[in-house]
């Protein structure tokens, strides 16, 4: 059994528009990569690496990704000690899943260094006490996706039920990513404590069109479906140009559009690898317009679970 391991963790897009914290879908690019190896001693050390590095804690218990590892070793009363390196490819505080990418990797890697005692499934409570570290809470759908891969529903946290929904074969994602940071923590405050019956009515009825048009790869009602009661109406003015970006996307061909988990990624869905680059060109093109740069990530859902490098 070896005694080091490279895997990476991929992105992932939350909410969805009408999935506010039960939907989410991995994307195949950006990643961190994580790297962690056995030692001798017990404990867990943590190195960092990479975009925005020098912002995130190796703190054990303020580090997603080492927070995850120790919740796993408690589990299984494991003395095993491991150096843990994450080399981030997703900039903290993107809204594309950059702690869960980090909180998968390390408890993905960890699982197989010690000769998977636990099935991808149980992983997940572990990713979750991870993911708690940035989001202040349990959430699962940044987490399930990144380890899971594919598109994510969490029917229910208690008792935890996590679904994977069918991913249409020509279903596209764009995430732009613009310079600039949102605390998920801090976009949660901002929420209301109640929300008005008639759109608690709306929001069901788009979640259901939603997960139906994935089995009948019905992109209309997906586009019908995208439509947000719950976070958006609150969220886009944390976002400079947000509704010329969204329009953007969508004058562009994109079947909808919306923010990313707590932002300030905006992302779209499309039919097509071509109509997900032409719509990142011109999300980009309107956040320059008030002055902020970005970068798209046009790519497939990504439908397996992080991946182990040679």
């Amino acid at each position: 059994m070896s005694d080091s391991i490279r895997v990476k963790g991929y992105a992932s897009v939350a909410n969805v528009s009408c999935g506010f914290d039960c939907i989410g879908y991995a994307i195949s690019d950006p990643g961190d990569v994580i790297t962690l190896s056995k030692r001798k001693s017990s404990g867990i050390e943590i190195t960092m690496s990479g975009y925005g590095s020098d912002s995130i804690s190796c703190d054990l218990e303020k580090n997603t990704g080492g927070k995850a590892v120790l919740s796993l070793l408690e589990a299984i009363d494991s003395q095993q000690g491991f150096k843990l390196h994450i080399e981030k490819g997703i900039p903290p505080g993107s809204g594309i899943g950059s702690s869960s990418a980090s909180a998968a990797a390390a408890v993905f890697a960890a699982n197989e260094l010690l000769g998977n005692p636990l099935s991808l499934d149980e992983l997940l409570i572990h990713g979750m006490a991870g993911e708690a570290v940035a989001s202040g809470g349990f959430h699962a759908d940044n987490i399930a996706p990144a380890l899971f891969g594919g598109i994510i529903l969490v029917r229910s946290y208690d008792p935890l039920d996590i679904l994977n929904l069918p991913v249409p074969e020509n279903l596209f994602s764009t995430a732009v990513l613009p310079d600039m940071t949102i605390n998920t923590k801090e976009a949660r405050k901002i929420l209301p404590t109640n929300i008005p019956l008639k759109n608690a009515i709306e929001q069901a009825g788009n979640l259901s069109g939603f997960t139906l048009g994935l089995h009948e790869s019905d992109f209309d009602l997906l586009g019908r479906s995208m439509v947000d009661h719950f976070a958006e109406p609150y969220r886009a003015k944390l976002i400079p140009g947000y509704d010329a970006v969204r329009k953007s996307a969508l004058d562009s061909g994109a079947i909808g559009c919306g923010i990313s988990g707590s932002g300030p990624s905006v992302f779209a869905l499309s039919d097509s690898l071509e109509k997900a680059q032409v719509i990142g060109t011109a999300m980009v093109k309107e956040f320059q317009k008030v002055g902020l740069l970005s970068k798209a990530y046009s790519s497939p859902i990504h439908t397996n679970h992080p991946e182990i490098l040679g």
